[in-house]
């Protein structure tokens, strides 16, 4: 409702701004009032006309107040301040067209962003060595990358889901060090252990950090790392195939571990194809013919590839000397012995996404969903008939921060290439890592030094084996919530406890993760996710539970107390009016919210809007007797103003990947 009449407004008043002053303004600055008194939108637009029409802005805001017709939908426009042309809605209007909203699907036009494309849009993320268990860092990128694909699609785009798969690089090689020279296991040995063992990764997780250590022992020790490393890459030998078998089964415990959250995929590309399909081959051949690539003949980085800078004017005529001598600073890209760096394995791979390789993988099935979803894997040789995929309008690949470099030069490299809309439309979804308060570390059995207890946080480390797997977080919070469902729902079998505690674990998790900024490190802690009271998922969660019993115990649905004939105009206009009106308004705003989340790629705003909607719908309650208000009327009101709140919060919940419990 709120984005919808925000965006009529401002086609009203560019039509108006063409025709009286013949002025075509492909921006209309929308903002808010202070207050909802003042009205619902606040346009600031006679600012930026001052100089065009060479007046004041309050005497242009007059001039438009005066003349604009209203538009409908609206109750008045008015000037404010040195020249704001306020905008009041008919509240009355807005609540009845709220109400009967009953679309799941939020149209999204989110700017200049790569959402505002034609054509399926590629989101990559969870992207974990397949060398040990997941981790509490690997949950962020996955639930920040789950949650950014139900965005896109609750605004109506196509997405497809990929999860890349590096399982030839040196943290796979390390594991298959632990197994043929500290454990001397053979291939045989491992598949046996893989089939004895549920959580194979956890296994893997205790020798990679045993790896570390012996590494450490003595430095001769990594030739043995080198000498895997090269076997993977080869492929055709044993040492490739212990290490396909070992990342085979930890990338499936991995792909269980993101199903308890709800996180899916559709397509699992892996560097091992990259390598033996030859992608970097022909990109090679495309950058050098195109003129991305140049090979250098003297200074530091003789005998290698680098990537041509782009060139940039001169700031002044002084500045067109030409430079003598090597670029020492340019990005090597294949160095002089021959091998590919990983961004030139990485561009390879994003001219794939974008179509503009020439070359595809081929396509096996790999793993099947209780729901049936088929995910897809990378093979050199693939099933005949397979889904689609590559050849999309845009990327996004959620990576942290530390990543940003490669990035950068992925899209420059597009751009060096000639595809300038593609580079446009190639997002690095960047966030930062997550730590563990020393609370938490204690909780989880780790020793903890006095130094690190005074810190705000730890830095987790898996070569050092100091970390939170994903799995036993769940098993934690799922229990330490049970307890709390158990000590309310004694009535209810054991069963339905546990289904309840993991939507509240799940739900606290996922919102832990997602209501600080994408910039921001994250120190997780466990009593704080869970906590029923303050910015938590639990509090949203029981914001929902609290207006479901409402309609439980004044026997009608939420969707016929939205239904129901209700003289809007007559409640909003009494002294309660603008306080409720304000929690209307806020409901409203659901898809203005995803917009934002989209436009911004930055999913906090929703956890903002749950925990605002949650917080106001919990003063309504206080303030309002719902069930026992004798004016059957403004009864219809308030149970539709706890109706409204509902159906939004289980929107805004749902693209979070949260769901609600019956009970809390």
């Amino acid at each position: 409702m709120f984005l919808e009449q925000q965006r009529f407004l401002a086609s009203q008043v560019r039509a108006f701004l063409r025709d009286r002053y013949n002025l075509d303004l492909a921006n209309i600055v929308i903002d808010q009032p202070p207050s909802v008194e003042m009205g619902e939108f606040a346009l600031p637009l006679s600012f930026e006309l001052a100089k065009r029409l060479r007046k004041a802005p309050r005497k242009i805001a007059e001039e438009i107040v005066a003349e604009l017709p209203l538009p409908d939908g609206f109750e008045k426009l008015e000037v404010a301040g040195a020249g704001y042309i306020n905008a009041r809605l008919k509240r009355d209007v807005a609540a009845k067209a709220l109400a009967g909203d009953t679309s799941i699907a939020i149209v999204s036009h989110a700017g200049e962003g790569a959402a505002n494309v034609s054509g399926k849009i590629l989101v990559e993320h969870t992207s974990i060595n397949p060398n040990k268990a997941a981790h509490i860092g690997h949950l962020r990128n996955a639930i920040l990358g789950d949650t950014f694909v139900r965005l896109l699609r609750s605004a109506g785009h196509a997405v497809d889901i990929q999860n890349y798969i590096d399982n030839t690089g040196v943290q796979v090689a390390d594991v298959v060090v632990g197994f043929s020279h500290l454990e001397k296991k053979s291939k045989l040995d491992i598949a046996d252990l893989i089939a004895s063992t549920p959580r194979f990764d956890y296994y893997c997780w205790d020798l990679y950090a045993r790896v570390s250590q012996w590494y450490e022992q003595d430095k001769e020790h990594l030739k043995a790392r080198q000498d895997a490393l090269h076997a993977i890459e080869r492929g055709s030998n044993e040492v490739s195939e212990i290490a396909e078998l070992i990342s085979t089964a930890v990338l499936r415990r991995h792909l269980e571990t993101m199903d308890r959250l709800d996180i899916e995929y559709d397509f699992l590309p892996r560097e091992s194809e990259i390598l033996r399909l030859h992608f970097w081959d022909a990109a090679f051949e495309m950058m050098k013919q195109k003129g991305g690539l140049y090979f250098e003949t003297e200074g530091k980085n003789k005998g290698c590839w680098v990537m041509t800078r782009p060139k940039s004017a001169p700031a002044s005529p002084s500045e067109e000397v030409e430079k003598s001598g090597p670029d020492e600073d340019a990005k090597v890209i294949v160095r002089s012995n021959g091998t590919v760096g990983y961004v030139g394995k990485d561009i390879a791979y994003h001219l794939w996404k974008f179509g503009l390789l020439g070359r595809d993988f081929g396509y096996r099935r790999f793993y099947q969903y209780p729901n049936h979803h088929e995910v897809w894997i990378s093979a050199e040789d693939g099933e005949p008939d397979h889904p689609h995929f590559g050849n999309v309008a845009a990327i996004y690949n959620v990576i942290d921060s530390r990543q940003s470099d490669p990035q950068n030069t992925v899209i420059e490299a597009l751009r060096l290439l000639g595809y300038t809309e593609q580079a446009a439309h190639y997002t690095h979804f960047s966030y930062e890592m997550v730590a563990l308060t020393p609370r938490c570390a204690l909780e989880l059995g780790y020793e903890v030094s006095d130094e690190d207890r005074a810190k705000s946080y730890i830095e987790v480390s898996g070569r050092r084996g100091f970390g939170v797997k994903a799995d036993d977080l769940l098993d934690k919070l799922i229990a330490a919530a049970k307890k709390e469902v158990d000590s309310r729902h004694a009535e209810l079998d054991d069963a339905e406890r546990t289904r309840i505690a993991t939507q509240i674990a799940i739900g606290a998790l996922r919102y832990f993760m997602l209501k600080f900024t994408k910039q921001s490190v994250i120190a997780f802690d466990f009593k704080e996710a869970l906590a029923f009271e303050g910015e938590t998922g639990p509090y949203a969660q029981y914001a929902v539970v609290r207006a479901t019993s409402i309609f439980r115990k004044a026997g009608i649905d939420p969707e016929q107390a939205l239904a129901a004939e209700i003289d809007y105009a007559r409640h909003f206009a009494d002294t309660s009016g603008t306080e409720i009106w304000e929690l209307w308004l806020l409901a409203g705003k659901t898809s203005f919210i995803v917009e934002q989340c989209i436009a911004t790629t930055e999913p906090a705003f929703a956890a903002k809007h749950a925990f605002q909607l949650a917080q106001q719908f919990n003063n309504f309650y206080h303030r309002h007797h719902i069930l026992t208000e004798a004016d059957e009327d403004r009864k219809r009101f308030l149970l539709a103003t706890a109706a409204v709140v509902h159906r939004e919060l289980i929107r805004v919940l749902a693209v979070m990947g949260i769901t609600v419990p019956l009970v809390m």
